[in-house]
């Protein structure tokens, strides 16, 4: 088994780490306001981008919700879905249009399940993805609030900023 599979099969291990970097972000925000916000976009978002590829494959959306699906990458879903399976999820749970792979959100909403803090968020209704954020840090885009401002016409998400 890879390391990959092996930690996101241990989501509440990697949901204190994210708890954990998450505060660490909010609390050094004056600093990153200082150095400003594109600046610190380009200082974090290299490291960001190889840690999160090699744990999650993420897609870098820049409105990063694997607290909220079960510390799975919801962008791997060949179809891109946001808000769970697409309906054509095999009797065996794999994926209809990649037969071999397992169901992401098969597989997000089992993981959720191991997660006391965050396990409930894949029950909420994302927005859909801001591709403008695409390739910058979900991290910055936290700090900011621009990752959950939602489309003209989309209602509210129910995820509140965290500041």
């Amino acid at each position: 088994m890879s390391v990959r599979n092996w930690l996101q099969n241990h989501p509440h291990l990697l949901e204190v780490v994210y708890d954990l970097t998450k505060r660490i972000f909010i609390g050094l925000d004056p600093i990153w306001s200082r150095l400003g916000y594109e600046r610190t976009d380009r200082l974090i978002r290299p490291a960001e981008e190889i840690t999160k590829k090699l744990l999650f494959d993420c897609r870098m959306c820049g409105q990063c919700i694997l607290h909220s699906t079960g510390m799975t990458c919801s962008m791997t879903c060949p179809k891109n879905l946001r808000n769970g399976p697409c309906g054509g999820v095999r009797n065996n749970g794999h994926c209809e249009v990649i037969p071999d792979m397992k169901c992401i959100w098969v597989q997000a909403y089992e993981r959720s399940l191991d997660m006391p803090t965050y396990g409930q968020e894949i029950m909420l209704l994302q927005p859909p993805i801001n591709w403008e954020l695409q390739d910058t840090s979900a991290w910055v885009n936290l700090l900011t609030g621009v990752d959950v401002k939602t489309p003209v016409g989309w209602p509210q998400s129910e995820v509140s900023h965290v500041k």
